[in-house]
This record gives structure tokens, C-alpha cells and sequence, in this order.
């Protein structure tokens, strides 16, 4: 067995170190939050997730956390980054993290030491930037000096059937060796396919390629799902009925908006690259435009049951259900809810926040307490705390709207009870 450093203790770091730890390896984790740090080496999670909850219960004193390069680095013989790639508020790819720490981990990796980036990169980012900081420290990937391969992150929190050990992965390198020594690294700690791409160029594109992928499909979604509105035509029903096709339709929901660390941040990599070398992605950034509005759309759904009633939107007391931008868990990146409050708030609206798993940032208590100050409610995540709520409770402190940004309550429920309902698509 290897010994590992994993650079980035987060929602995709830190259950590949639980992985790692749990096949055998020897785990180190590199993060700069010494917070984080503390917590782990207490086999706490920093993070809201069972899965990793769990597996850090499992693997108690078999991580070893620090925020000390000198104190894993030299000693491992696979390093792999996990640092964010975000993109900054105009909407470029930011690679300031995976700058910042290949070149801190330059300055101790030994001699043949593979050094794998999992961050989600644009194609040619590492032949482009990572390497010309590897090789000022005298460290030549092209010559195995040090083995350099990308195998893009594929985590999905929360998800109980699809964890980190059981979906298969993509390796590419800059040279075969790098792409061989990946492989077979990731054979065992995964108990899926490994497969090896021709080169490093193709690996990069590949995690661009599905969640742009995702994106494109939600947005036609999302686009039909304000046609269908205008004619009266409930989503879901055409979804459900489309579904019974057996091939060619892949079922795809229209939401309240699009969050994440992936969906609506990889295609920004592919826009920004292909601008660079003389192409321009017009379905994609069309796409990004439809996804991005859907927050919007969302208050103006409310806004047009309030002109039912003669009411503005102004002053009015809004409950928003759910900070995260994915149900049952604590991830808050990306998420539309935080669009949708500064949109209701920036009307004039009085908004009150809760989340079960972000209860830091809400500003009431509890649900009950959102129920019993809001009259109207918006659902922007649809934790099961929310999908199994007491619909009962809305009638008794009189909220006369509910807006299903996912299309996750019983519609028929809420109107027998008086209460205006309007999904996405769906009224």
C-alpha cells in the first residue's frame, strides 16, 4: 500500500481520504483551515454528509491532518488535489487555489512521487500551468521526474446508491507511465472501471463534458417548463409520460435554479477556453443564461399570485425553505436560494430563512417559527424535512401562497386547503 496525501478536505477530498484510509493506505490531508484540521483528527466531519460522517467514524486515527506541507508531502508517494475551482463573479474560471497549492506542494515533492489533480480543469490547464511550476522546481513531468495525470472528481453528496468507491473513473496523463501508475492507484481504492485515456487533454475535457451535459438538458427543461405553464400543461405529467420511451429520453426536472460546485460552474471553463482558441459556444452560454434566470423566474411566480390577490410584493413576509442548493445536504456553493432572497429582498420584501442543515445561516429558529411569520412560501430545496412536511401546518397559520421551486409537494393537497400553488411548470 501507498501513502497518500489528499490536498483539500472537503465534499470531495475528504471522502476520497476516508476512501483511501479505508482500502489500507497510509492518509495524510492537507488543508489550510485548521478548524477542519482539528475536527478530522477528532474523526469529526467538518462537513454535513452521513456518508462521510460514517466512514470518518470508520477510519478513526487513519487520516492524519495538518496544515503543513512538510509534513506529508515528502513523505507520500501520491499527492492528489482536491482544491476548489470555482469561477469569479464575472464568470471566469478561477485557478487561483490549484495555483497556490501545486506550487507549495512543488517545494517537497520527492523524485517520482504521481501527482494527481482531481480539481475540475479546463483541457490544457496542466500541460499549460501546472507544469511550468513543476518545473521550476527542476521537475520535469515529461521525463517522469515526477508523475503528472488528471482523473476528474466524480462525487455526488448525498447520494446512497452512487458513492465514491462505485463509480467508475477516467484517467489521463502526460505521459503513459503517469497514465498507468493513476490507473492502477485508482484500481484499489474503486471498485468500478478504471479507464485510461490517450492523453491528458482528454481527461480534462471529460468531467466538463457531463456536467455541461447536465446543463444543457436542464435548461431545455427549465425553458419548456415556462411554455408548459403558459398553456397549462403540467411538466411532471409530460416528464413521466416521456419516460416511458426506452430509449433516446433521459428525464431531466426544471427547478428554482441550478447549484452546485459543478453544473453551474464547468461549463464556464469550456465557454472561457473555447473563446481563447477562437470558438464560441453559443448553446452553452445560452443554456448558462436559462438556468441563471430561473431564480428570477421563481419570484416572479410569486409576484404574479400576489397580483391575484391585490397584494405586492413589497413588505410582504416571505418564507424561503431551504439554503442548500441540493436536498439533504449542508452545501450552500452556487446555490439559487441565495439569488432568490436577495431578489425578494431587494423588492422589498421581509424574508425569512430556514434550513435544517444550514442552520447557521437562517435567520428564525425553526420551521415552525418561518410558518408563523410568513404568509406566503417559497421552497427552494427540497430536503425531506420539506417533502414530508404537515401540509396541515400551512393552512393553520394561514399562508395563502406556496411557490414549489421543486415541484416536490402535493399540489391538490395545498389548493383544497384555499392556498394558492404554482410549481415550476406545474400549477
Amino acid at each position: 500500500m501507498e501513502t497518500v496525501t489528499i490536498v483539500g478536505l472537503g465534499y470531495v477530498g475528504l471522502p476520497l481520504a476516508c476512501l483511501c484510509a479505508e482500502k489500507g493506505h497510509k492518509v495524510y490531508g492537507l488543508e489550510i483551515d485548521e478548524n477542519k484540521v482539528n475536527l478530522i483528527n477528532k474523526s469529526q466531519s467538518p462537513i454535513q454528509d452521513e456518508y462521510v460522517i460514517n466512514k470518518l467514524k470508520k477510519v478513526t486515527g487513519k487520516i492524519n491532518a495538518t496544515t503543513n506541507p512538510d509534513d506529508c508531502i515528502p513523505n507520500s508517494d501520491i499527492v492528489i488535489t482536491c482544491v476548489p475551482t470555482p469561477i469569479t463573479k464575472s464568470r471566469s474560471p478561477d485557478l487561483t487555489a490549484l495555483k497556490r497549492s501545486v506550487t507549495e506542494i512543488s517545494k517537497f515533492l520527492k523524485p517520482n512521487t504521481l501527482l494527481i489533480i482531481e480539481s475540475t480543469i479546463h483541457p490544457g490547464t496542466v500541460e499549460e500551468i501546472i507544469v511550468p511550476i513543476l518545473k521550476k522546481q527542476n521537475l520535469d513531468p515529461g521525463k517522469n521526474d515526477v508523475f503528472v495525470a488528471h482523473c476528474p472528481e466524480r462525487i455526488d453528496p448525498g447520494n446512497k446508491k452512487w458513492t465514491i468507491e462505485d463509480l467508475p473513473r477516467v484517467v489521463g496523463g502526460i505521459t503513459k507511465e503517469a497514465t498507468k501508475k493513476a490507473a492502477e492507484f485508482y484500481k484499489t481504492i474503486i471498485k468500478a472501471d478504471i479507464l485510461e485515456l490517450s492523453n491528458i487533454k482528454a481527461a480534462e475535457a471529460t468531467k466538463i463534458m457531463e456536467n455541461t451535459f447536465r446543463d444543457i438538458n436542464i435548461a431545455f427543461v427549465n425553458e419548456m417548463a415556462q411554455s408548459f405553464d403558459k398553456a397549462g400543461i403540467d411538466i411532471t405529467e409530460v416528464i413521466k409520460g416521456a419516460s416511458t420511451k426506452p430509449f433516446a429520453f433521459m428525464a431531466h426536472y426544471p427547478g428554482a435554479g441550478v447549484g452546485g460546485h459543478c453544473i453551474p460552474v464547468d461549463p464556464y471553463y469550456l465557454i472561457e477556453k473555447a473563446r481563447q482558441i477562437g470558438f464560441t459556444h453559443k448553446f452553452l452560454s445560452l443554456a448558462r443564461e436559462i438556468n441563471n434566470n430561473m431564480p428570477n423566474y421563481t419570484v416572479q411566480l410569486l409576484e404574479n399570485e400576489l397580483k391575484k390577490l391585490e397584494k405586492s410584493i413589497k413588505d410582504a413576509k416571505v418564507g424561503v425553505l431551504g439554503l442548500a442548493y441540493k436536498a439533504n445536504v449542508d452545501d450552500i456553493r452556487e446555490s439559487p436560494s441565495a439569488e432568490i432572497v436577495e431578489t425578494l429582498k431587494n423588492k422589498g420584501a421581509e424574508v425569512f430563512v430556514f434550513d435544517p442543515n444550514v442552520k447557521k445561516e437562517s435567520n428564525v429558529r425553526d420551521f415552525d417559527e418561518l410558518l408563523s411569520k410568513s404568509d406566503y412560501i417559497v421552497l427552494a430545496t427540497d430536503h425531506k424535512e420539506f417533502r414530508n412536511m404537515d401540509l396541515s401546518k400551512l393552512e393553520k397559520n394561514k399562508i395563502s401562497i406556496v411557490i414549489d421551486g421543486r415541484n416536490c409537494l402535493d399540489k391538490e393537497k395545498i389548493k383544497s386547503m384555499g392556498i394558492a400553488y404554482h410549481g415550476i411548470g406545474r400549477s
